[in-house]
Formats: C-alpha cells, structure tokens, sequence
C-alpha cells in the first residue's frame, strides 16, 4: 500500500496538467466575477464621492474572497480539463493499460488539488474577510453618506449628536417586521459645540423602532458642571435620524466573516440563550469546504474516464459547469433543508460530503 502511494513521475504528469487547467479556470472565473462586480460599482461612481479609485479599491479587496469562492468551480472544471486532455491524447488509456488503476489516477489529480485547497483556506480566513470588512465600510459610507462605519470594533454610527458603537450587530424578525438588534452598546452624546461629551450610555442590546432607539438594561452617565451622575434603568427611549434601511445593508454577511469571527459569535449568543444557527451554518460550511472541495473533485474524475474521452474542449467545459452548477444547489438545498427541519448544523453540511463519498466509493469499487 505505502509503494503504491508513493509519487512517481506519472503522478507528477497528472498533477502538473490538472494544475495548468485548474489555474487557467480559476483566473478566468474569478476575474469574470471580479469583472462583472466592477461594472456594478461604475454606475455607483458621483454618489456621497465614491470615485473611480474607490471601486477599483472595491474590487481589489474583494478578490481574495472571490477567488475563495471559485475555488471549488475552478477545481472541479480544471480537474476535467486536465484529464479530459490526458484522455484525448490517448494519455490515460495508456496509463490504465500499464495497470494503473482509475482511483490512482483520481488521487493523483486530487494532490494537486488538495495543496491549493490549504492556501485557500488560509486566505479565505485572513485576507478574504478582510478584504470584505474594507469593501463593506466603502460600501456603507456610499449608502450613508458617512454616518455608518465598520472597524475590528465593531459598528459606529453617527446619529446627529450621538455616537453608536455596537460590538456586534444582528437582523431579527418579528412578526414580519425585520429591525436591527445592536449587542453590547455604548452611545456617546457629544454638545452642539461638539468639543466635549455629556452623556454616556451602555446598554446590553438596542433596537432601532422606527424613529427611536430602545435601549436594554441601560448604565447612563451625564457630565455637567458639577461632575459625573450615573444611574441604571431597564429601558431608555432615544430618539433617532438614522435610517433603518441603510442600517440594516451595513450587517456583514455570516458566511463572509472568518471561522475565529463566527465562533466568538456562536459563544457570545449562546451565553445569552439566543439563536446561533444563522452563524453556525455558515461557520460548519466552512470547516468542511476542504473536504467538499476533495471529494468534488474525487466525484468528477469517472467523467474523464468515459464520454469526455472523445469530447473536445468545449464538451469538458460544459459537463464541468453543468455539474458545479447543479451540486451548488444540491448543496444548498440540503443545508436549507436542514435548516427549515431543525437539523444540526454540523450535521446537514457533512451530508453533502458524505452522499459525495458514498458515490465515489461506489463507482471505485465496481470500476475497480
């Protein structure tokens, strides 16, 4: 078994030709939605001063998350294009005749695969997220004209005298009507002058209730002349000349925060008895993308061993998006299904690799 693990030349054949075809794919994917997106941000360009530097500083940050993204689509193609070819050229009936076997040949397309696989996990957990923090604070400041801004601390956002700092921020629903719930509050209110604070407020949690703010088991220091008075209460009422629609677009997407972010999230939520599922969805997707990335790859690799082996070009390309495209939906549908039925979120995202498993294992073990 360890001999027949061994890299040998034609291991480094496979690897080198799926590698050429996998970064050829994924450069043209990635730069396609890089290319798309910037045509988007052109029209947004005389709005609150976002200029022509800004969008191009919006597209570049966002690349590495893009790149992240397309990882999984540019392997599966490149995977197919690259064996595709061998399989032309009469490359892999030769290799199969001098009995090497097809999950051998699967396994070496797959090495290449999986040593990508660990730089982009890397990048999708340090600069992916964030590239999306410094895309979303431009973002905001077009959407608000300034009054909203996204740091490591956390939300700021200013509300006519008033400060708002929100270590983490969330979209709720009740009863059909969405609003923004800020955790861990502090609001500064500053003079008219704006050249000294006179009211400090933390509060547990606020909400934005149309024109109000509602503030939760609330700590509240006042300066005046004679010093600093602080007292308590259960509830305080601010008004507020924030818009609630620019506020609820500036939550970063749970799927593009970091796995380090996403787990301080869960612990901080579940410590306060909420509802943790909309970020471990996310944060168990992205602990199993390596292994979805493998095993999709694994999974497409008979394809090149049977009707692309006369197809040319063209027919690999289309096979290879047909199928990308219909197992991100499947994908997607389990997940969501797990959702909608109450299935733990570690579970419904190892069901996707586990039914991709099982269908490799079948088709190695009858094509043997």
């Amino acid at each position: 078994m360890r001999a027949s693990l061994r890299v040998k030349r034609v291991d480094w054949l496979i690897g080198v030709t799926v590698f050429g075809s996998l970064l050829l794919v994924w450069l043209v994917l990635s730069g396609l939605d890089a290319m798309i997106q910037f045509g988007r941000q052109l029209g947004y360009i005389g709005r609150n001063g976002y200029t022509l530097s800004n969008a191009i500083f919006y597209i570049v940050v966002t690349i590495p998350r893009r790149m992240y993204e397309m990882f999984s689509f540019a392997a599966l193609i490149g995977g197919l294009l690259g064996l595709g070819g061998l399989a032309s050229t009469g490359e892999l009936t030769a290799l199969r005749a001098a009995g090497m076997s097809r999950l051998r040949i699967a396994v070496s397309a797959m090495g290449v695969v999986a040593v990508l696989v660990v730089g982009v996990v890397i990048m999708g957990e340090t600069v992916g997220p964030w590239g999306d923090q410094q895309a979303n604070a431009l973002e905001l400041r077009l959407r608000s004209g300034g009054s909203l801004g996204l740091t490591s601390s956390g939300l700021w956002a200013r509300d006519g005298d008033r400060i708002i700092n929100a270590k983490t921020s969330a979209l709720r629903t009740k009863d059909n009507h969405s609003f923004v719930q800020l955790d861990d509050v502090r609001v500064f209110t500053i003079t008219p002058d704006g050249r000294q604070l006179s009211r400090f407020d933390e509060a547990a949690t606020a909400e934005q209730v149309g024109k109000q703010w509602v503030l939760d088991h609330v700590r509240t220091t006042t300066v005046d002349d004679k010093g600093a008075h602080s007292a308590t209460s259960d509830r305080e009422y601010l008004d507020s000349k924030l818009d609630p629609e620019v506020l609820q677009q500036s939550l970063v997407q749970p799927q593009y925060l970091a796995m380090r972010d996403l787990q301080h999230i869960i612990a901080y939520k579940r410590k306060n008895g909420e509802n943790t599922r909309p970020y471990e969805t996310p944060f168990w997707g992205r602990v199993m993308y390596p292994l979805n990335v493998l095993v999709l790859v694994l999974c497409t690799m008979p394809f090149a061993f049977g009707a692309l082996r006369s197809g040319g070009l063209g027919k690999r390309i289309f096979m290879g998006m047909i199928i990308a495209i219909s197992w991100y939906f499947v994908q997607k549908a389990i997940v969501s299904f797990g959702t909608v039925y109450g299935i733990p979120p570690l579970v419904a995202n190892v069901l996707p690799a586990a039914l991709l498993v099982f269908i490799a294992w079948f088709y190695f073990r009858k094509h043997a």
